[in-house]
């Protein structure tokens, strides 16, 4: 190798060490600068063997940069029953609007899933998933795990992926999760409410206000004491 080619070799080894940072950081977190499709870094989302020994990106004409479920903080568990945020970036690569109308999730793995209004997919332009959630989980998520999840587009049909879950640390732990379900009364509903004017206080009146008269109206009988 003359001394020519050693540099050129050195400069192209520099620049590329600059660079796959830089687009690694580009990748990160669910604001991520994705206007180029590419395999996300969570999981192979809707890549699949061509067959001819390569690899096909996207199904039906829909690509999915970027899929993940945002799990606890490290350490933490989200309990049975419980739910989690889903984020998705998704990518419409056909020439022909869509519309993401709703997902199903494996009902061994949790009983739903809510997305809260239907999500446009316009040719070529990024589309995220703001608000949805997969409710009702089977089993505790600690992060790790993966959940199957069927969207439901109005054009390119069902599509299933296996999306994995993350911890809400680094670049995620600025994520929302899913909202906490709302408090549940339990016991007696009536316990707060005040006693007063109940039939209990008009026969206690009744027995200790002047005049001695029952809660029937009729004058009563004097006490032994008074006799």
């Amino acid at each position: 190798m003359t001394s020519s080619s050693r540099r050129r070799a050195i400069a192209i080894a520099a620049l590329l060490a600059a660079a796959i940072p830089a687009l690694a950081a580009c990748g990160a977190g669910f604001g991520a600068n994705t206007n180029t499709p590419y395999a996300p870094n969570e999981a192979g989302v809707l890549i699949k063997d061509d067959g001819s020994g390569g690899k096909s990106y996207g199904e039906n004409g829909v690509m999915i940069p970027q899929a993940f479920i945002l799990g606890p903080e490290p350490g933490s568990q989200i309990a049975a029953g419980g739910s989690a945020a889903v984020y998705l970036t998704m990518l419409n690569s056909t020439g022909t609007p869509d519309t993401l109308t709703g997902i199903v999730a494996d009902q061994q793995q949790a009983a739903s899933a809510k997305v809260p209004a239907p999500v446009a997919l316009e040719p070529g332009t990024l589309a995220k998933t703001p608000g949805v959630t997969v409710d009702g989980i089977k089993q505790p998520l600690r992060g790790g795990e993966t959940l199957r999840l069927t969207l439901q587009f109005k054009n390119a049909g069902d599509i299933s992926l296996a999306v994995p879950v993350i911890a809400r640390s680094r670049e995620y732990a600025t994520l929302s999760p899913a909202p906490s379900p709302a408090a549940t009364p339990t016991g007696d509903p009536f316990a707060s409410l005040s006693p007063t004017g109940t039939a209990t206080d008009a026969t206690a009146t009744a027995e200790t206000g002047t005049g001695t008269e029952s809660a029937g109206g009729a004058e009563a009988p004097p006490s032994p004491a008074a006799q």
